[in-house]
């Protein structure tokens, strides 16, 4: 019983998969997930200096030690992001917050119910949700994102680059790389994200999963996001699809001895036997992944705080919007010293 027990739990806890793409191959590592989805928690953080400094309660777990080269708060439309240098992971890591907890039902209602379409640029035929596009395309967040992404391959050379999201965030974490990927020139571009929902029809599908096949979709258990927009298997034109390869949270097993599985799906993008398999229909699902809590502190919503050690830091643009940067050398320079005091102790 003992080795049963062992040999389960050895198989369910990770799983690797290598798709059949000619152009890259798309690799779901559980190690990379439960860095990443800590990656996609902090981003709520809304004490900005806390953030900034990486000092916060959600930095100091597997990402301690990232430095963030810069941090954007679109004020007006409440959407977050941060753009910085994991050394670690020797990547720039890219991460963006998703809807805050006082609207989030509201949000979910509208995917529900309300599908407003608008052409992707550039591809004939394809449709993608208005609204996540322009969270992306037509914020304070774009700018500030390609501005910190062209500043550190500068200085580091082509080094990875990650992009993380969970809900909206990762609606916005997909967008990003494909722009990253078609309009910087990015060769080695990832995306991973966490509860994410449907962006666009099958066309737009098509065009993403060619430019960007390193993509990884965490859905947990009955998660109600990744069910949005609804899929019409009987409308294959209108509808709108997932891009693969999505990789599905559930549990498995009896009494005490329940296990969660990470199923690596097909790649289709909407394999039958994962999340399509069950309901869509518990918010408390989508609001916690490999037991990390992806959501602003409740009293916080959508406020911010901000310290004055800040002030040499930040700019504000003519919309109030704050963007926070940090010079690539003094990143280095707290390295050199936090390595130094690491070899003194």
């Amino acid at each position: 019983m003992v080795e049963l027990l062992e040999w389960i739990m050895q198989t369910l806890i990770e799983f690797k998969v290598k798709a059949k793409n000619k152009h890259h191959a798309a690799i779901y590592n559980h190690t990379l997930a439960t860095i990443l989805v800590e990656y996609a928690s902090a981003v709520y953080v809304s004490d900005l200096t806390e953030l900034f400094a990486w000092t916060c309660s959600r930095c100091n777990g597997l990402t301690k030690g990232f430095q963030i080269l810069e941090l954007i708060v679109d004020v007006q439309r409440c959407l977050q992001a941060y753009v910085g240098v994991a050394q670690d992971l020797n990547a720039i890591v890219i991460a963006f917050r998703g809807t805050h907890g006082s609207s989030l039902q509201n949000w979910i209602e509208d995917l529900y119910w309300k599908q407003l379409d608008i052409s992707y640029p550039g591809m004939e035929d394809a449709m993608v949700h208005h609204g996540f596009y322009s969270a992306y395309h037509n914020t304070s967040l774009r700018p500030g994102v390609l501005t910190a992404v062209k500043s550190a391959k500068d200085f580091y050379g082509d080094i990875p680059i990650m992009v993380t999201g969970h809900s909206m965030g990762g609606a916005m974490a997909a967008f990003c790389g494909l722009d990253l990927t078609v309009h910087l020139g990015c060769q080695n571009v990832s995306v991973m994200t966490f509860g994410q929902p449907r962006i666009g029809n099958a066309a737009f599908v098509s065009y993403y999963r060619e430019r960007v096949p390193n993509t990884i979709r965490v859905t947990n258990r009955h998660d109600i996001v990744p069910h949005l927009p609804p899929y019409y298997q009987y409308f294959p034109h209108k509808t709108y699809r997932h891009f693969p390869r999505e990789v599905w949270l559930y549990d498995l097993g009896f009494g005490s001895l329940v296990y969660t599985v990470e199923k690596v799906c097909d790649n289709s993008g909407e394999d039958p036997s994962c999340s399509r398999s069950v309901k869509g229909n518990s918010v408390k699902d989508h609001l916690r992944y490999f037991g990390v809590k992806l959501s602003c502190d409740v009293s916080a919503g959508c406020r911010i705080v901000m310290g004055n050690g800040l002030a040499s830091y930040h700019t504000t643009d003519n919309d109030g919007n704050i963007i926070f940067s940090r010079n690539i050398s003094s990143v280095l320079r707290m390295n050199v010293e936090s390595s130094e005091e690491g070899k003194s102790l």
